[in-house]
C-alpha cells in the first residue's frame, strides 16, 4: 500500500509539473504555478519520508506534513481551476487525484493516532 501511494504521489507530482508548463506564461500563472508545483511535489516527498518514519509518534507528524502540503495543493488546483478555464478538466482530475490521496493521508493518521492511545 505504500508504495502504491508513492508511486501516486510522484506521478501526480510530476503531472502538475507537466500540467504547469503548458499555462500561459504570465505572473499570475508564474506564482500559482511556483506555489503548486512547491505543495504538490512536497506531498510526494513528504510522503516517502513518512515511509522512513522512525516511531508511530514520527509516523503521524510526516503524515500530518503531507495532509497540510495535500491541502494546499487543492487550494492552488481550485484557484487555477477558476483562472485557467480551458485546462479545467486536466485540473479537474489532478483535484480528485490529490483529493484521493488527501483522505487516505487522513484516515491513517487518524488510525495511527487511535492506536497510539491506551
Amino acid at each position: 500500500m505504500k508504495e502504491q501511494i508513492q508511486l501516486r504521489t510522484k506521478k501526480l507530482a510530476i503531472g502538475i509539473v507537466r500540467l504547469c508548463g503548458m499555462l500561459p506564461k504570465n505572473d499570475s500563472n508564474k506564482i500559482i504555478s511556483r506555489q503548486l508545483i512547491r505543495a504538490s511535489c512536497s506531498v510526494g516527498a513528504n510522503y516517502h519520508a513518512v515511509c522512513r518514519a522512525k516511531s508511530p509518534a514520527d509516523f503521524i507528524n510526516k503524515l500530518s506534513i503531507v495532509e497540510e502540503k495535500a491541502d494546499e495543493s487543492i487550494f492552488w488546483l481550485e484557484l487555477l481551476e477558476e483562472l485557467e478555464t480551458r485546462f479545467s478538466e486536466t485540473i479537474s482530475v489532478n483535484i480528485r487525484e490529490m483529493t484521493e490521496i488527501l483522505s487516505i493521508v487522513v484516515a491513517a493518521r487518524k488510525t495511527s493516532k487511535l492506536k497510539l492511545q491506551p
